[in-house]
């Protein structure tokens, strides 16, 4: 299970990975749409790995937008991060140049995601979530649990309620529990 997730960066890696998110959203707050990525400082920044990056403004979510699994170099996966979070999340109109300079940034780079075995196992600050039942989805990141003080179950009902189903759909045979854990900075 995600026990086995070893991922960490270097101070580094986590500060070029920080950069390319300020890059990202500035450069097309400029109208640059296809400004050049700048090259990796390590190879392990080019692994196949989901990842959200997570826009706050005065201490509250002014955009959050992820990929679960990962779709190309990680690197390269934080820069489409970036701007879908501060231009496409649809909670929240376009970030501004003014906001801009006032925003707070968050990077969480996800384990694989495997189903959950048992939701006794699911530890607060350790593992996201996603429940899953026919359309209905929705996934919050480790972090989110602690921010509010959740308990396991409040964990487990937030999830439901992120995915559109009643808070106790996660006791549901019929909803699929999975989790992950996530590298956060």
């Amino acid at each position: 299970m995600t026990d086995n997730f070893s991922f960490s960066l270097t101070d580094e890696e986590k500060e070029y990975l920080k950069e390319i998110v300020k890059l990202s959203i500035i450069s097309n707050l400029r109208g640059d749409k296809e400004h050049e990525i700048p090259q990796p400082p390590t190879a392990k920044l080019k692994e196949n790995l989901g990842a959200f990056v997570t826009l706050k403004l005065g201490g509250h979510l002014r955009g959050c937008i992820g990929n679960v699994q990962g779709t190309g170099p990680l690197y390269q996966t934080i820069w489409a991060m970036a701007r879908a979070a501060a231009f496409e999340d649809p909670r929240f109109p376009e970030l501004t140049i003014n906001e801009y300079e006032e925003l707070d940034y968050e990077i969480s780079i996800l384990s694989p995601v495997t189903i959950c075995p048992d939701t006794e196992q699911i530890e607060i600050g350790k593992h996201g979530l996603i429940m899953q039942r026919g359309r209905n989805s929705g996934l919050l990141l480790p972090q989110v649990a602690t921010e509010w003080k959740w308990d396991r179950h409040q964990f487990l009902a937030q999830t439901c309620h992120k995915a559109g189903m009643e808070p106790n759909a996660w006791q549901d045979e019929a909803t699929n529990i999975f989790w992950f854990e996530a590298e956060v900075f």
